[in-house]
């Protein structure tokens, strides 16, 4: 009689350090590991952007996004992108959020970031929910940014890079105040759409935004951020 032979499962301690995902796999041969995650998901304003991240050597200071400063986190971006074995960004603008659904839009983002990545993978550990169609064994991570350090390179490298896309479109938008609340709902933003209409850059399909569109006419935006007039 055969008897079916079964690995033991490897067991990852929530106090195993930031690498510890990594290890674990490597051990089992998965690797390299791609880290995924997403910024924007809740803002009302612009993209949802995607990253996906390999790492080569460890890189000191690696956190949740959430939990850096803004200085701190442009600094470890920049040495994600130096340093990194991969890294990949998907950028999924406002009216494709619309058209598609948002978390249509957030799978197939990142789909296309880990493909975009352009090497063999051993794992793939994602941010949160699953995502099925990968090229590669995947597992959600609950709060994944905070205990794989390839995830919150992902985390920083999304954030950074949707941050930037924001500060430049406050420059175009100026009535707005992008640069500070990113396009998330905050009563400064909720004012400006209220006495100001929706920019191009706004997600339509959200409730804070179609509720101004429907209680009054919607002032048309320039590209100076300033009103034209009402539609």
């Amino acid at each position: 009689m055969s008897v079916l032979y079964r690995p033991r499962p490897s067991i990852v301690r929530r106090d195993s350090g930031l690498y510890g995902y990594e290890r674990a796999l490597a051990r089992r041969g998965f690797s390299p590991v791609a880290g995924v995650d997403e910024a924007g998901r809740g803002a009302c304003a612009g993209p949802l952007v995607i990253s996906a991240v390999v790492l080569g050597a460890p890189i000191e200071g690696l956190a949740d996004s959430k939990l850096l400063t803004p200085a701190r986190r442009e600094t470890l971006h920049d040495e994600i992108v130096a340093r990194a074995r991969a890294v990949s960004v998907v950028v999924i603008p406002s009216d494709e959020i619309d058209r598609r659904g948002l978390h249509k839009c957030n799978i197939a983002g990142m789909r296309r970031a880990v493909a975009g990545l352009g090497c063999d993978l051993g794992y793939v550990l994602i941010d949160g929910f699953p995502v099925p169609g990968l090229p590669a064994p995947s597992l959600a991570v609950w709060k994944g940014d905070q205990v794989s350090a390839c995830v919150a390179a992902a985390s920083i490298v999304a954030k950074v890079s949707r941050d930037r896309i924001m500060t430049s479109l406050d420059e175009r938008y100026p009535l707005y105040g992008f640069a500070d609340h990113k396009g998330y709902v905050t009563a400064a933003h909720r004012q400006a759409l209220a006495s100001h209409g929706p920019t191009p850059h706004h997600r339509f399909s959200f409730v804070t935004v179609n509720s101004v569109m429907r209680s009054g006419p919607a002032i048309e935006i320039g590209d100076n951020g300033v009103g034209a007039g009402v539609a």
